[in-house]
């Protein structure tokens, strides 16, 4: 997975457009549907913590992971001056180790693609599922691979935002899955001076059965697939589909 060190200062400048609460309050829908409000949650690949600011605030205490320290540096900041019940662990999934159990699970905004070794993602999945208690539920998402063949695929986009301005190169590698991402990100750093950062990471799509596999091999059982954002089946066009799985051993 990437580091995203580069990434992590923009980060939230460049994903203004996500409605985190909106987001959140879906998926305590979708624990409220198939079990019941978790009372401590893992939120795997938490990023600058957008999630798991949501989550706290509805009452919900939440142990926040993600390999970067810089997106995690991000995470703590915000959460200092919010004084919410969120403990944020810099660690890579592959090593996941949480002090005990936790109710309830979820991982956001494609972070399992992030994973490209299907190796990495089973065991990503496995120690997630390890740490969660039996009977309850993992929630994800993941991108499609309709999405990188037909959406990232070979694109380019320029952004500027609040004097950053970026721009976000795609390449979609020979496997047909894979995609490469190129980020420069340009700002001032004084009257008459600017300076450049890169970051570069990958993401790959999964079929539909090496996702339900990986997860039947960590012992949950998919309950539901939705399309993103919805209570509906996922279309042949969908993007990004919600993964609601339970821990059954």
């Amino acid at each position: 997975m990437s580091s995203y060190n580069n990434f992590s200062p923009f980060y939230d400048i460049f994903t203004h457009n996500v409605d985190y609460k909106k987001r959140s309050n879906y998926l305590m829908d979708l624990f409220l549907r198939f079990d019941k409000k978790p009372q401590l949650l893992l939120d795997f690949a938490c990023g600058t913590g957008g999630f798991s600011t949501e989550f706290s605030k509805m009452g919900v205490e939440v142990i926040g992971v993600d390999s970067s320290e810089g997106m995690l540096c991000v995470a703590n900041e915000k959460n200092a001056g919010l004084k919410l019940p969120v403990l944020y662990l810099n660690q890579r999934g592959e090593e996941l180790d949480l002090f005990g159990t936790v109710d309830g699970a979820i991982s956001c905004l494609d972070s399992l693609n992030h994973i490209t070794d299907y190796n990495n993602l089973e065991k990503c999945i496995s120690n997630v599922s390890l740490f969660l208690e039996e009977g309850r539920l993992f929630i994800f998402d993941m991108n499609t691979v309709y999405k990188h063949q037909k959406i990232l695929a070979d694109s380019a986009f320029r952004f500027k935002k609040h004097g950053v301005e970026c721009i976000w190169n795609n390449r979609l590698w020979d496997d047909g899955l894979t995609v490469e991402i190129n980020l420069n990100f340009t700002y001032k750093t004084g009257l008459f001076r600017k300076e450049t950062v890169t970051e570069r990471f990958f993401e790959r799509a999964y079929s539909e059965e090496e996702i339900l596999s990986a997860c039947e091999a960590a012992g949950l059982k998919v309950e539901a697939v939705y399309g993103e954002n919805t209570m509906l089946p996922p279309s042949e066009a969908s993007q990004r589909n919600i993964y609601v799985t339970r821990k059954v051993r």
